[in-house]
């Protein structure tokens, strides 16, 4: 490896927009600080808050299309 051509690896902490001013965690980086507009703490998919809605009717597009009836099993 060529000396003095790689940057330099530091601790990084991360903050979220979430929890403003309070590192959400502690990485490696090459940057000493990151800002994220989302973190797996409020990503709505890993709170469990987010909703799977069939809002275009897909399924029972697909069953009427195909003739099928009733529930999938």
């Amino acid at each position: 490896m060529k000396p003095g051509i790689h940057p330099k690896y530091m601790p990084c902490k991360v903050y979220c927009a979430c929890t403003p001013g309070t590192p959400v965690t502690e990485i490696m980086s090459t940057e000493p600080e990151l800002h994220l507009d989302i973190c797996s703490n409020c990503h709505p998919f890993y709170t469990g808050k987010q909703k799977l809605v069939d809002s275009a009717g897909r399924v029972e597009k697909f069953l009427r299309r195909y003739g099928r009836t009733g529930q999938i099993k």
